[in-house]
Order: C-alpha cells, then sequence, then structure tokens
C-alpha cells in the first residue's frame, strides 16, 4: 500500500502521477487500486502473487518534493480471510 498526500490543490495532479506511475511497474501486480480521499490524499494498493517478505516487489517511487507535502507511506500486509 502506497500513500501519499499532494501539496493544496495539487490532488488532481498527484493522483495522475499515481495512475502513470502504477502502469509502467516493473512486474504487474494481480490487481491494482487507485483510490483518493480528503486533503488531496492518494492511495495505491496493489495485490501480488507473492510472499509477504518479498523483496523484489516493485514499489511506486516518491514524486517530486514540489507535490506532496510530507514522505510517502508504505506499508506491506498479509491477506488473512478474504476470497
Amino acid at each position: 500500500m502506497w500513500e501519499a498526500r499532494a501539496v493544496e490543490g495539487r490532488g488532481a495532479e498527484l493522483l495522475e502521477w499515481a495512475r502513470a506511475q502504477a502502469a509502467v511497474l516493473a512486474v504487474e501486480p494481480v490487481r491494482r487500486e487507485i483510490l483518493r480521499a480528503p486533503q488531496d490524499r492518494v492511495l495505491v494498493m496493489t495485490w501480488w502473487d507473492a510472499g509477504y517478505d518479498d523483496a523484489g516487489l516493485p514499489e511506486l517511487p516518491e514524486p517530486e518534493p514540489g507535490l506532496i507535502t510530507r514522505a510517502v507511506h508504505r506499508w506491506r500486509f498479509e491477506s488473512v480471510d478474504g476470497g
């Protein structure tokens, strides 16, 4: 999971940037979902056919500093219940 907060008023630009970056990952995820939230936040969730600790999975990079208000947050989760 990748989450960033855009500089005020640049949420649409960050959303488009994230879409473009997610489309060119070195490996295609099983599933990808891109979401937005108030305060110009963008979230990219990817599902992989790989282990939790697989260090070889690609990550979205940091956007240019003028586009975001703070460093990107990244988390990895493992499915425990789901279909």
